[in-house]
């Protein structure tokens, strides 16, 4: 049975849209817990456009599940990380001007920088964990540069057109979840999931957790955001 991460990146989006404190993402993590989440993701991203170190800080001492922290190998962003010790950093790619994170970390072509920045993370007893797209080439490098967890980029399924479109990319994040096994680590899952669409990931075996956000946030402005968590817990067991 897969857990559930909720990344709580767009209430402190909404936040900084008044550049006010309301609504807060420490408070809306609390009800995420509430509703029984497993763990709180939050992008630490290197112009802070929402959620900041403030945010982080707090996240790491009130919530009482796990913390995820996102975040890019920038060498500011990764002190940030060792000074707040999150129990787990993904790190994902990161580009200035995209909306969102718009595909995996290209491992095999950063080895060096990569292998070097978990080296630093583990230092400080954080988990860190690769998001990756559905490429055995890409989980191989993952397992060479010393992670022990990956992410599977799952946009392109989520973003599909058509059903043979939406069952290639389902095929393509299975195999990934099977060769990520088999070389003993730990797989996860995310991005672009939604109430939809999630229940055909949720129901491949061995993925450790699924990570959302968007869809959840979105649908807690007509639901509420405990329900909008619980609705997504019994989709995703």
């Amino acid at each position: 049975m897969a857990k559930l991460g909720v990344n709580i990146d767009h209430v402190a989006t909404l936040r900084q849209a008044r550049g006010g404190s309301e609504p807060d993402p420490i408070s809306a993590a609390l009800v995420c817990e509430k509703a029984g989440c497993d763990s709180i993701v939050a992008h630490l991203r290197e112009d802070r456009r929402h959620i900041n170190d403030s945010d982080v800080a707090k996240l790491k001492n009130i919530i009482k599940t796990r913390f995820n922290l996102e975040m890019s190998v920038n060498s500011g962003v990764v002190k940030a990380a060792m000074e707040i010790k999150p129990h787990q950093a993904t790190l994902v790619p990161e580009r200035r001007e995209e909306l969102t994170t718009e595909g995996g970390l290209d491992v095999l072509s950063n080895m060096r920088k990569i292998s070097e920045v978990i080296a630093k993370l583990e230092s400080c007893s954080i988990e860190v964990s690769l998001f990756i797209d559905p490429e055995e080439k890409q989980i191989e490098a993952s397992k060479k540069a010393g992670a022990k967890t990956i992410e599977i980029h799952t946009g392109k399924y989520a973003d599909a057109k058509g059903p043979d479109e939406a069952t290639r990319e389902l095929s393509a994040i299975s195999n990934a979840v099977k060769a990520g096994r088999r070389l003993g680590i730990t797989v996860n899952a995310g991005h672009g999931l939604n109430y939809k669409n999630v229940k055909a990931v949720a129901a491949i075996g061995e993925i450790e957790e699924l990570n959302i956000g968007h869809s959840i946030i979105s649908h807690s402005v007509f639901a509420g955001l405990e329900n909008a968590v619980k609705e997504m817990l019994a989709l995703v067991r």
